[in-house]
């Protein structure tokens, strides 16, 4: 049983094509057209509640299947109504009886006026309104893929997420791809519908009159029943199948079946509907019109309106009544004040703060969907995994200070960075080469620093296929308080949160937490070794393996910049990961003679070692790395700076006040299973 229900599909088809072949009875006939017109209401009837077009993405294929359906019912009638005497089935008979009702003419006209709507109307704009969805969709897909990236990179969705969007606007390409040709299917069927009632129309007459031995009236009557109501029978589900294909096209993404959103948006607009009923109430005082129709008509209106109207008003008036119900009670801050330990609470610092002007309050406040707090969750589980560092809690609190529309992002206390936002519009980050230009007010991405233009909601889409990668103003703020955190978190690594990361490892691993600490390395020591590696963007997720290198290499030497170095070594398949791209790194390296004047500058004092070089040697190695990092813009991998394992620490302590974010490595640092492509080499 279940390999024919399996197989039904496939055996319907073959069923469909063998009837263009073989005659059937009236009663089969008629039992296949009640199928075909019990299934193009089906069809129909679907369309209208599905939310997106993706939730019926078969139509294109049911659209080919039920127009070969009701062309070999055509077919089949044809040749019972040519060879039968005009006899084929009751369907086709009752249709053609109901529109014709005793006059050929007017039946002939209301059928060819049937054929026209469907031509013409229906399936005419269904076919341009294809055309052009199919077009921008395939047009729009880099920019959702770049989209897609940012959201990704920024750790705003998992892979999972981006994958299954990403598989989306593939299917979304493909099904309004298929939707354009499927609609020239509709279109041929109407066409095929005409030729088809001509024949028979047109044949029945001549061998009614000719082979039949009928009079002409017998003989147009006959006829021109059968004809008709073969061709009414083949419409109508041809008519509620170019339906539901507009209804499919035209459908957008709604939270709702359409049904729903129809309900959903009229009712909104109480006053729309009262001045509407005023107007056909107005009607009566036409000379000659109708009265009783248009009285009625407005009477409805004009009370469902006034319905509306009122329990819009007291939906408000509940609300406002909640609003003030639990509303805070007044806070005296001088009678808090008067007692000294409150104003201890003055001294607390937030690890990290974001601080917004008024206009922004509905992008983070939950009660007014905003969801910024849930992103920042998000953001922090995937940091989390990825880095093995808990970001603090980010304090969230509206400023009066601000202008509207900025905010401020605060470490410690202190502002690290700002920037400034239009709720109402979207950010478009300018591509290298884009395919046109959009209209916006220009202003500077401030995450990366990308030139961009703040654009309205209508010129999205256009932007969008240009190439221009669109963002809302929530994930321009959230991109760049992400950005920031991420920049600046080795700030952020406290004794405490050491401590924490230690008792983590102990639940796994204590003996080596016991033998680690502190005998061998205090905490202080551990979390300078830490804030180092996250300072250059280093995970410390592997804990274990980072207390037993620590501990092998504090038996050596107690210079924990000797330390650390080993234990990047010790990581290094964790720091090639990040920079490995298709089993291959690009990387700037260093000639010979600037690893010896480097070697030759380092210099120890009671301080430690650092690095005295000739500022001219100096100046000429950032000019050149200037030129060198340019070529990284045409790759997806950070720049690299690779060098010897001696010299890392201090060539990267030289320019990183000119690069912060280039990173520098070392050959012991680099799995061996990666290739090294040098791009570059700086020179004396």
């Amino acid at each position: 049983m279940k390999r024919i229900t399996d197989n039904v599909i496939a055996v319907f088809v073959v069923i469909v094509v063998l009837l263009l072949i073989f005659p059937l009875k009236p009663f089969i006939l008629d039992m296949m057209f009640i199928i075909s017109i019990t299934a193009s209401l089906i069809i129909l009837l679907i369309t209208m509640y599905i939310k997106e077009a993706l939730e019926f993405s078969i139509f294109p294929s049911l659209l080919l299947i039920t127009t070969l359906f009701r062309i070999s019912l055509n077919i089949s009638s044809t040749r019972l109504i040519l060879t039968n005497k005009g006899e084929a089935g009751m369907v086709i008979k009752s249709f053609g009886s109901f529109v014709l009702q005793g006059n050929v003419v007017v039946g002939v006209i209301i059928f060819l006026i049937i054929v026209l709507v469907q031509y013409i109307v229906i399936t005419k704009g269904a076919e341009r309104v294809a055309e052009v969805a199919a077009r921008f969709t395939l047009d729009a897909m880099p920019g959702k893929q770049m989209a897609i990236d940012a959201d990704l990179s920024s750790g705003l969705i998992n892979e999972n997420e981006a994958r299954e969007r990403r598989y989306k606007i593939q299917k979304e390409a493909d099904f309004y791809g298929s939707m354009d040709g499927a609609t020239k299917i509709v279109k041929g069927d109407a066409i095929m519908c005409i030729i088809i009632v001509l024949i028979n129309f047109i044949a029945g007459n001549v061998i009614g009159i000719v082979q039949g031995g009928m009079a002409f009236a017998d003989v147009l009557q006959v006829y021109s029943i059968a004809t008709i109501g073969d061709g009414l029978v083949a419409q109508l589900p041809a008519l509620m199948i170019s339906t539901a294909t507009g209804m499919v096209v035209t459908r957008a993404v709604s939270d709702g079946s359409l049904n729903i959103d129809v309900k959903a948006q009229f009712m909104a607009q109480p006053t729309v509907l009262m001045i509407a009923g005023g107007i056909i109430f107005l009607m009566v005082v036409i000379p000659g019109g109708p009265v009783i129709q248009p009285i009625l008509l407005g009477i409805v209106l004009l009370l469902f309106g006034y319905r509306l109207k009122r329990a819009e008003k007291k939906k408000k008036m509940e609300a406002q009544m909640q609003e003030e119900a639990f509303a805070p009670e007044e806070f005296d801050e001088n009678a808090y004040f008067k007692d000294i330990n409150n104003i201890y609470s003055l001294l607390n610092i937030e690890p990290i703060e974001m601080e917004f002007g008024y206009s922004l309050i509905p992008l983070v406040d939950e009660n007014s969907g905003g969801n910024l707090i849930n992103r920042i969750i998000i953001f922090r589980r995937q940091y989390a995994q990825e880095m093995g560092f808990v970001v603090p809690s980010v304090r969230l609190r509206d400023s009066a200070s601000l202008n509207a529309n900025q905010y401020l992002i605060k470490m410690k206390g202190e502002p690290i960075a700002r920037g400034e936002v239009l709720v109402d519009y979207y950010l478009a980050l300018e591509p290298a080469e884009p395919t046109g230009e959009v209209d916006g007010i220009e202003t500077v991405e401030p995450a990366y620093g990308i030139p961009s233009r703040w654009i309205t909601l209508d010129k999205k889409e256009l932007a969008e296929i240009y190439g221009y990668t669109v963002i809302d103003p929530l994930s321009v703020m959230l991109t760049h308080l992400t950005e920031t955190i991420k920049r600046n978190l080795h700030e952020l690594l406290t004794r405490a949160e050491v401590i924490q990361l230690v008792e983590n490892v102990k639940k796994a691993s204590p003996e080596l937490v016991e033998e680690a600490i502190p005998g061998i390395v205090s905490y202080g020591n551990l979390q300078k070794i830490l804030y180092s590696l996250l300072k250059e963007g280093v995970p410390i997720r592997d804990m274990a393996t980072i207390l037993e290198t620590v501990v092998d290499s504090a038996n050596i030497t107690k210079d924990l910049d000797v330390i650390t170095e080993n234990v990047r070594m010790a990581l290094k398949r964790t720091i090639t990961r990040k920079f490995n791209e298709n089993g291959q790194i690009k990387v700037i390296t260093l000639d010979a003679e600037v690893e010896k004047s480097i070697l030759a500058g380092l210099t120890r004092s009671e301080q430690g070692v650092y690095l005295a070089l000739n500022p001219d040697l100096i100046q000429r190695m950032i000019e050149q790395l200037k030129g060198l990092l340019a070529k990284f813009v045409n790759f997806s991998q950070p720049p690299v700076i690779l060098t010897s394992h001696v010299i890392r620490v201090y060539f990267y302590r030289l320019i990183e006040q000119f690069y912060p974010n280039v990173a520098v490595l070392s050959f012991s640092e680099i799995s061996n299973d990666v290739q090294i492509q040098a791009i570059g080499n700086i020179q004396v």
